[in-house]
């Protein structure tokens, strides 16, 4: 490469890096605060790092491939949602997002330790007829390691047409080696909310696998049914309950609170916001309530616990969840590329971030549904078991704990 070409690469990469940094135009950087400053001197460092790269690495380096990875990894510094697109990477996101509704595996996905992870797994979907479970780390989708591709691009690589195929490799707990997956993609249908009766019907157990307008309405209709059912208690079941929307979360967590604050959003250059129960939009107020969440729980699900828990609404069972609550907006830059920027968060009444702390349970129990059997320490291999089944389980201590709570407490 010419060394003009060498010096427009480095002037380009560190101008872009700035950019990121700063957010700033000329005239902001005329008034540059401390902080401010504080970017400056990093970019200068970087600049450095990235002389050395060029003259004293051990071969010539690829610079943009260079850069683009310094970028990935200046987002990802920040939480697992933000992402940083390539100019290639935005124009596949952004022509994926026009095609609608896409077939899937049933994999709730985000980034934890650099890798991408199963937060939770929709039920009867080709990922749990193979047996991923929360947590399982997806070392690799199609041979492509998940460390150099951003969140935005893993879900979109996780998604295609009815009866495309997708291979992963999976990293799973007591296992020495990788296993080598194959799924094939479907239409996924959420399940209805579920509903049992314990105690001789004084106890209704409600379980909606997620978050959405129609889901919300299951629970809305099933506790305005409790009083002619003859139910005084509820078991609410937010155990992988990973998808949805946080407006219809909020609503929820107001069927069982009369007043209180439900959640707050704030950020930097955006409006703070605090979202508080109303009365007349309350369901049920005073009948005790019991709440199981796990590792699998996250986002919306997590907007309802923080709120029953922190209104002393609830007590909750289980888990500490995952840790996901944040609010994203695009930039796009001038060379094609994007960021995608937590812009906001989530928090707790109480004032706790949602994102990476997640909510802690007063009552903790381990889950006993998940064990995968035996250590393997041989040679994993591409499996394609559709209709593998999960080791089935007798007891649910979470589910036993949090009933014999009900049962403690006066209806």
């Amino acid at each position: 490469m010419p060394k003009i070409s060498k010096i427009l690469l480095l002037t380009v990469s560190a101008a872009l890096v700035l950019t990121v940094f700063l957010g700033v135009n000329s005239s902001g950087v005329n008034a540059a605060t401390d902080d401010q400053d504080g970017a400056y001197r990093q970019i200068n460092v970087y600049s450095e790092v990235l002389r050395h790269i060029q003259t004293d690495y051990v071969v010539e380096p690829n610079i943009p491939q260079v850069t683009n990875g310094a970028m990935r990894g200046l987002l990802e510094s920040l939480d697992a949602d933000s992402s940083y697109l390539t100019a290639d990477d935005y124009k596949a996101f952004k022509a994926d997002k026009e095609k609608g509704a896409k077939a899937q595996v049933g994999i709730n996905v985000s980034k934890r330790w650099g890798y991408a992870t199963v937060v939770s797994i929709v039920p009867g979907s080709p990922a749990d007829k193979v047996n991923l479970n929360d947590g399982d780390i997806i070392e690799a989708i199609d041979d492509h390691d998940t460390r150099d591709i951003s969140l935005a691009m893993i879900r979109m690589m996780l998604e295609g047409a009815p009866g495309s195929q997708v291979s992963i490799s999976v990293v799973r707990p007591r296992k020495a080696v990788p296993d080598k997956i194959t799924m094939t993609r479907q239409m996924i249908t959420q399940p209805a909310t579920s509903e049992t009766m314990y105690e001789n019907s004084s106890i209704l157990y409600l379980k909606p696998g997620i978050l959405d307008r129609e889901h919300v309405q299951q629970v809305e209709s099933k506790l305005k049914g409790m009083q002619k059912a003859g139910n005084k208690k509820i078991l609410l079941d937010l155990r992988d309950v990973a998808a949805g929307d946080i407006p219809e979360a909020i609503r929820m967590a107001n069927f069982l609170l009369k007043s209180g604050t439900i959640t707050i959003l704030a950020g930097q250059k955006v409006e703070k916001q605090t979202f508080t129960a109303e009365s007349s939009k309350a369901i049920n107020t005073t009948s005790p309530v019991v709440v199981l969440v796990n590792r699998g729980t996250a986002g919306p699900a997590e907007v309802v616990a923080a709120a029953l828990m922190d209104n002393h609404r609830a007590d909750l069972v289980g888990e500490k969840t995952f840790g996901e609550g944040s609010q994203q907006k695009t930039f796009e830059l001038p060379d094609g590329a994007a960021l995608i920027l937590s812009v906001a968060k989530y928090e707790s009444p109480s004032g706790k971030k949602l994102e990476n702390e997640g909510v802690t349970p007063g009552v903790l129990v381990a889950s006993n549904l998940d064990d995968n059997g035996p250590i393997d320490d041989g040679d994993a291999t591409v499996q394609t078991q559709p209709e593998t089944k999960k080791p089935s389980v007798s007891v649910d201590d979470q589910l036993n704990k949090a009933l014999d709570l009900l049962k403690s407490k006066a209806a």
